[in-house]
Parts: structure tokens; sequence; C-alpha cells
């Protein structure tokens, strides 16, 4: 069996996604899956999200982002996937983050 690299997503969320628990929740799900990166609130109402780690689990991060939590009302999932050297720029390398709205 071949093992998998680390790949990297920088994604996009539109719809209800603020003031539902979607960032909270986000962590929890990243955690869960061993992702490291950072999500945050943006200004326009949509949600940002860096995500580093095994694509598998990078998927299974996806597949959650187009449901959310229960109160979310998710329209549109953009992805942009990339390598893991990105990694380089997180201000903690170990774990997962919520920012602070931008």
């Amino acid at each position: 069996m071949l093992s998998q690299s680390e790949k990297s997503i920088h994604v996009f969320v539109s719809g209800k996604v603020q003031g539902v628990f979607y960032r909270k929740s986000t962590q929890t799900e990243a955690l869960r899956l061993g992702l490291v990166g950072w999500v945050r609130n943006l200004k326009d109402g949509r949600v940002e999200c860096l995500m580093i780690g095994l694509e598998d689990k990078l998927v299974d991060a996806l597949n959650w982002m187009g449901k959310g939590p229960a109160r979310a009302r998710v329209e549109q999932v953009d992805v942009r996937w990339g390598d893991a050297t990105i990694r380089e720029t997180l201000t903690d390398q170990t774990t997962f983050m919520i920012e602070a709205t931008r």
C-alpha cells in the first residue's frame, strides 16, 4: 500500500455560516481528523479555512464542511488544493486554531 503525502486545502464557505458555531465545529472536526491549520470568519459573511493533512482526511473534512453544524446552511464551498509546504507559514504547526475575523 502506498503511503499518502500531506496536502493542503484553502477553503471559502458561503451561506449561513457565521453565528452558528461553524468555526468551532470546524476546529473540532479538523482535530478529530488530525489536521492542522486555521479557520476564521470574513467580514463579507464567509468562512475561510486552511487545512493541512493526508488527502483522505482532507476529503473527509470537505465533505463535513459542505454540511457544517446543524444550524448552518452552506450554499457554496470553494476549494483550492495545494501542497503541504504552506505548513511553514502557520504560527502553530501542530494544531488547528480559530483565528480572528478578517
